[in-house]
């Protein structure tokens, strides 16, 4: 084992993991009521970088690993489940401000509890052999399938969150927080990883610890650059979401009670016609709130009946209008660029403009456009 290799890489993602650490527990934000929940989860993002660094600090400065190996990988297994549930939790409450209750933090410091007294029982009066092994690799499995879980709620609650935007806004809200699923596979990777790398040969240590570091620096710049779109993001989450309302609101409207479902859909059909034919889609920051009130009817209904006439969520319908009116701009106006096409269509980001167009056309905006000319 290169021992000078491994405390170099040891103490560079120490310093940089008590940095983060201490940003993230003290480091300012607005001083506003919404921002209660991102402090709470950068707070608890920090203690769980403190938890890491502990365990960093025991294997630099007492040669933990060199000298005693079996107190080196119950120490790494104790906290890796500990920054596990540290780490979805803060991740998780970004979306989910109901999930960290006090019974829930509870009944997990109960299962670390367990599973680093199983752990220590394993290592301390098992004697080394077979059957130590086994119930290492028995340990090993259930870390894994722990974090799995974690990182499979999180996901869940992330993939809820991004249909709860494109149901009810025409910008891509989803952007603001795709950074969460990037890092929750990157973690379940690593995760898996710093697992294995307990039991591997010493000489691969510093990888494991090297490995680390673009790990915590992504963690931390996400964590920086969210603060300009948590705003945004939260006021839309403390909205009631479309799942939650009252089921008696999916036929809401009293006119329907009165004309009957069918020649009610038709009319709220004829309506949609009629504001398509306006144009008005091409307003900035639209919401199906906003289209529903003027359509006289409620977000649920026409969310459902959105889905089930065009087979797109609010967000991709609108965009598909929005395209369609970029694409009529550019064939009749040649003098505009495509950045004033963009933002006279309604699309707050020309990058995502440009996207949307390439996915629907197969080409950019202004290949089309070429294309077009040359047609002529």
């Amino acid at each position: 084992m290169n021992l000078a290799l491994y405390d170099y890489s040891l103490g560079i993602a120490l310093v940089l993991m008590l940095f983060f650490a201490g940003y993230f527990l003290v480091g300012k934000t607005p001083d506003k009521p919404i921002f209660v929940n991102y402090l709470r989860s950068r707070r608890i993002m920090g203690v769980a970088l403190l938890v890491l660094s502990a365990n960093y600090s025991v294997h630099l400065f007492c040669g933990l690993r060199p000298l005693h190996e079996q107190e080196a990988i119950l120490m790494n297994l104790s906290t890796y489940f500990m920054a596990y549930w540290l780490f979805s939790a803060a991740l998780t409450i970004l979306l989910d401000r109901f999930f960290l209750t006090r019974r829930r933090f509870w009944r997990h410091m109960g299962y670390w509890a367990l599973f680093t007294a199983l752990s220590a029982l394993l290592l301390t009066a098992v004697p080394s052999g077979p059957v130590q092994q086994v119930g290492l690799v028995f340990l090993a499995l259930w870390l894994l399938a722990y974090g799995l879980w974690l990182a499979r709620r999180l996901i869940r609650t992330y993939r809820w969150a991004v249909r709860l935007f494109d149901d009810t806004h025409s910008e891509y809200i989803a952007a603001y927080i795709r950074w969460m699923s990037i890092f929750t596979w990157w973690a379940v990777i690593y995760g898996v990883s710093c697992g294995v790398l307990t039991f591997l040969p010493d000489r691969y240590l510093f990888l494991w610890v090297l490995s680390s570091i673009p790990f915590y620096i992504y963690l931390y710049g996400s964590y920086i650059n969210y603060l300009l779109f948590y705003e945004q993001v939260e006021s839309i989450l403390e909205q009631e979401p479309l799942e939650d309302e009252d089921a008696d609101d999916l036929v809401p409207v009293e006119e329907e009670m009165l004309l009957g479902p069918q020649p009610y859909r038709k009319k709220l059909e004829i309506r949609l016609a009629a504001w398509i034919g306006s144009q008005r889609y091409t307003s900035p920051k639209l919401t199906i709130g906003d289209l529903a009130l003027e359509l006289g009817t409620n977000r649920t209904y026409l969310s459902d009946y959105i889905k089930s006439v065009y087979q797109a969520s609010f967000r991709e319908w609108i965009a598909g209008l929005r395209i369609e009116y970029a694409k009529q701009q550019m064939m009749e106006h040649p003098e505009l660029t495509i950045a004033a096409i963009s933002e006279e269509s309604g699309f707050l980001s020309l990058s995502y403009f440009t996207r949307i167009f390439t996915e629907k056309e197969g080409c950019s905006p202004s290949k089309w456009r070429k294309s077009f000319v040359e047609e002529q």
